[in-house]
């Protein structure tokens, strides 16, 4: 007999994801936090990039005890719902004193309020992000389905992204000259209350799913103990290869598209800023429909094996990418003169990028399969754990980024402020941007591969594991 899968009306899976957004809106802010504290706040390009570097350490602390606590919560008011606004309101009280008011704290004081503010703003991000993570488990749990999280919720940040970077490099930055305390203020005044909205629409879609009825049937739903919260870690293989995969691929995607590198590459080494707000543009659509073919790939042959072929693609083509910057000139790329650099350029970022997007996109569902398969082989209905130790671990990596790029560009001296569109070119700057903006997702990529030989959960594994959750249910 075929198997009965739970699964979302398209209306739920369309508004859950809205939870992610809500949440990535503050992620993609804070790219250009180096911009305020440095530029607006006074503090230093190498203070700010080791306080994002060791405030992780705050995350190996809170992160496993907030995924216990969502797992151990089976209130009238559902198991997610609760933490997804409070993590939503926690991340707009903190990101709106820190992009608003720490310039006007006195000098002596403003490192300490800047960091207790950031620290406070992580236990708000991942409390939003354990109820994404692990609310899928309730949505759906159709192999067919769960990609489709995936295809949404890229297409959404791909919008998201393009929508932000023109709104923000191209209206703000104009209206205000530059990164100043203005923007940031406008900035904040739009995106919060924004976030806060998706957040609400986010808890309307899982309102029907996020039911006691729907998760304490699950055997021994939550019943670990904090203690064995390592022995769950160290058991289960499938979040461990995933963990490597995504949080590989997560520190180059952060490296790749920071402020500073954008700055480095289309400011100065193409000679021409406004390109990349133009380029965002340019590859949307593209971008899109590579997303649909790529979840239809993971729909049909796993997640598993669409991680893999997309991550060849984009290795391909970035190298490609590379050896057009170094055989070619990238002064020759622009869109009033368009040549054989331009459109060459375009075509590889397009198909580097949009690749890039895929594997992104479906590490999210797939940390819902490493639930499914700690039930599978435990008894234990852990997704919220899942979730904030994959949350950790990519946060601690990804973290990584701002602190790369501050000491990179350290290294080709500056020291005292970061590269701007007016700086002058040079050959050391010029390989500085291609090993943070080629090198690094190359080697992401590498770790990528190498975690997938491992990764256990392939289409017929997952067909194994829903049926014996299938059976659980039944007997409870």
């Amino acid at each position: 007999m075929e198997q009965q899968y739970n699964r979302a009306k398209w209306w739920q899976l369309l508004m859950f994801v809205f939870n992610n957004t809500a949440s990535n809106i503050y992620l993609m802010t804070l790219m250009y936090v180096s911009y305020y504290a440095n530029g607006v706040a006074g503090l230093g390009v190498a203070f700010v990039s080791n306080i994002i570097m060791l405030s992780r350490f705050w995350d190996g602390l809170t992160d496993p005890v907030i995924g216990f606590i969502v797992d151990k919560t089976n209130g009238k008011f559902g198991k997610f719902r609760p933490f997804m606004l409070l993590g939503n309101l926690i991340m707009l009280g903190t990101i709106m004193l820190m992009f608003t008011t720490t310039h006007l704290v006195p000098a002596g004081f403003r490192g300490v309020y800047w960091i207790a503010l950031y620290l406070i703003y992580i236990i708000g991000y991942t409390f939003q992000n354990s109820a994404t993570r692990g609310g899928q488990t309730v949505l759906t749990n159709d192999p067919k389905q769960r990609p489709m999280f995936a295809r949404i919720d890229s297409i959404i940040n791909a919008l998201l992204m393009t929508g932000l970077t023109v709104y923000i490099t191209s209206y703000l930055a104009g209206k205000h000259g530059g990164f100043t305390a203005g923007l940031f203020i406008e900035l904040i005044s739009v995106l919060g209350p924004a976030s806060l909205t998706l957040t609400i629409l986010a808890i309307i879609g899982i309102w029907e799913k996020d039911q006691p009825k729907n998760y304490t049937a699950l055997g021994k739903s939550a019943s670990y103990g904090f203690k064995d919260i390592f022995r769950i870690i160290k058991g289960n293989k499938a979040i461990q290869m995933l963990v490597v995969a995504a949080s590989t691929d997560k520190l180059a995607s952060q490296i790749r598209g920071n402020a500073t590198v954008c700055i480095m590459l289309y400011g100065i080494v193409i000679g021409n800023y406004g390109l990349y707000s133009k380029m965002s543009m340019i590859t949307l659509v593209p971008n899109m429909i590579l997303i649909v073919v790529g979840t239809s790939v993971a729909s049909k042959l796993s997640s598993k094996k669409a991680t893999v072929i997309f991550t060849w693609v984009s290795i391909i083509f970035t190298t490609l990418l590379a050896a057009l910057f170094i055989f070619g000139d990238p002064t020759k790329i622009s869109l009033e003169n368009v040549g054989f650099m331009t459109v060459a350029f375009i075509l590889l970022y397009i198909f580097a990028n949009g690749s890039t997007g895929i594997t992104t996109g479906l590490a999210t569902p797939m940390i819902a399969d490493c639930a499914d398969y700690e039930l599978y082989k435990s008894g234990n209905y852990a997704p919220a754990l899942m979730g904030t130790v994959f949350g950790f671990f990519d946060k601690v990596v990804s973290s990584f980024a701002s602190t790369i790029v501050g000491y990179c560009v350290i290294l080709i001296g500056f020291k005292e402020k970061l590269p701007t569109a007016q700086d002058p070119y040079s050959t050391p700057l010029f390989w500085m941007t291609m090993f943070l903006f080629i090198g690094t997702p190359l080697i992401g990529w590498i770790c990528t591969l190498t975690a997938m030989k491992f990764y256990p959960l392939d289409k017929e594994k997952m067909i194994e594991v829903q049926a014996k959750i299938a059976d659980i249910k039944k007997a409870a």
